[in-house]
């Protein structure tokens, strides 16, 4: 009887913190994204990405901001082999581990703005990982916390060896 009753009580109380897990990330509602800003892609900051990965990114250290919400924006910028250039205006949210994209630069130098975007998480299988590697390399203080300032992201990217968490 004991055992029915310790086991029964485990379960409802897994079922209560996923619950509770799950409300808590839906509910979450962060600060409307402005307008795409500007970048300048000679200012680019490198990220460090795997060697498989052909294409080169850097973040423009101009677009970087931390909301109160703790949510870390910037402009991406990806450049193939050949020159072509690809940006994406995107937000971390350190504290979920999920990356947004709000805009993303056109072959015409056009910002699209991108509607309803869901949050993915930072681990997802995505084809290119670029925001869990700036939030690895700087933008995150750990898994929970943004980095405290911009000029922190700025400096722990500009020195990739004493990145946040790996």
């Amino acid at each position: 009887m004991r055992v029915k009753y310790f086991l029964c009580l485990v379960l409802n109380l897994v079922a209560l913190c996923a619950n509770a897990q799950a409300v808590t990330n839906r509910d979450i509602k962060d600060t409307e994204a402005p307008a795409a800003p500007s970048f300048n892609k000679a200012q680019l900051i490198p990220i460090e990405m795997p060697r498989y990965v052909s294409l080169r990114f850097g973040v423009d250290p101009a677009t970087l901001s931390i909301t109160a919400d703790g949510i870390v924006r910037y402009v991406m910028v990806a450049t193939s082999e050949s020159g072509t250039i690809n940006a994406m205006y995107e937000g971390i949210r350190c504290a979920t581990g999920e990356v947004k994209t709000y805009a993303r630069y056109t072959g015409n130098g056009q910002w699209l703005p991108l509607k309803d975007t869901p949050w993915r998480e930072l681990n997802d299988n995505l084809p290119s990982r670029h925001a869990l590697a700036l939030a690895r390399q700087g933008a995150c203080e750990s898994r929970s916390a943004p980095a405290n300032s911009v000029a922190a992201i700025v400096h722990a990217l500009n020195n990739p060896n004493q990145g946040r968490y790996r």
